[in-house]
């Protein structure tokens, strides 16, 4: 199984941007799927997750800001954000949890992608 993000970028203060995820391999069904992000100096931190059945969790710093939201069908997730922060400059992780591959009696793993960089200047 394979993540790959898209999306990241360079932008000014109070601008917006749109991070998507794809995953691609043997899939059977994924739980939940959203984002993290690690700034210079700091541990990985949950942003965003959705389920497979919509809910969802959010950063109490990104609520109101960040929109996560996904396709099912098309085993994609996606990070609308809205007035971005200096603050919110990271590299964002797509990360896929509770994924079964074959079937739904195999075991289910966790995934990370690669990471995309996201840098919001003042």
């Amino acid at each position: 199984v394979q993540l790959v993000e898209s999306g990241g970028g360079l932008v000014q203060a109070g601008g917006s941007l749109r991070l998507s995820c794809a995953a691609s391999g043997t899939i059977y069904s994924i739980r939940s799927m959203g984002w993290y992000r690690q700034a210079p100096g700091w541990q990985r931190e949950l942003v965003a997750m959705i389920t497979s059945d919509g809910n969802t969790n959010y950063a109490d710093s990104v609520k109101g800001r960040f929109t996560v939201s996904r396709d099912n069908a098309k085993k994609t997730v996606s990070l609308q954000m809205e007035n971005l922060k200096p603050e919110d400059t990271a590299v964002y992780y797509c990360r896929a949890e509770r994924v079964k591959e074959r079937h739904a009696f195999t075991p289910f793993h966790d995934y990370w992608g690669r990471g995309t960089q996201v840098t919001v200047s003042s």
